[in-house]
């Protein structure tokens, strides 16, 4: 029987020694690994989004500005279906509303009207 200590088992060590910085062998290939996927400081990192149809149609209504609210929901699958079937169309066409929030708010906003809810 072994003793505690002896073997194969790993020189142990302080935690005080555990935790002293490595030593970095070389600080260029450290610097390369840690920022290669950083983009360039003079370039953005993504292109400007130019406003969508969308957005430009809603403010020539006049309706400027709208705030958005997350709203989660379930629909009956025929008609999800047919609403992701024609927001891909109405794209490919690009015809306005087209996206799946447009058609929605664009349905929705008569019922709430008719019914009192918005004036």
């Amino acid at each position: 029987m072994k003793n505690r200590g002896e073997g194969s088992m790993a020189e142990r060590r302080s935690l005080v020694e555990g935790i002293k910085p490595a030593v970095v062998i070389d600080r260029k290939a450290e610097e390369q690994f840690v920022f290669s996927n950083k983009a360039k400081t003079d370039q953005p990192a993504t292109p400007p989004i130019a406003p969508s149809p969308s957005t430009e149609a809603r403010d020539a209504r006049g309706q400027g500005s709208v705030t958005r609210a997350p709203f989660t929901t379930r629909l009956r699958a025929d008609f999800a279906e047919a609403l992701k079937r024609a927001s891909l169309e109405r794209q490919l066409n690009k015809q306005f509303p087209n996206t799946l929030q447009d058609i929605l708010e664009e349905a929705l906003e008569p019922w709430l009207r008719s019914n009192g809810y918005i004036t």
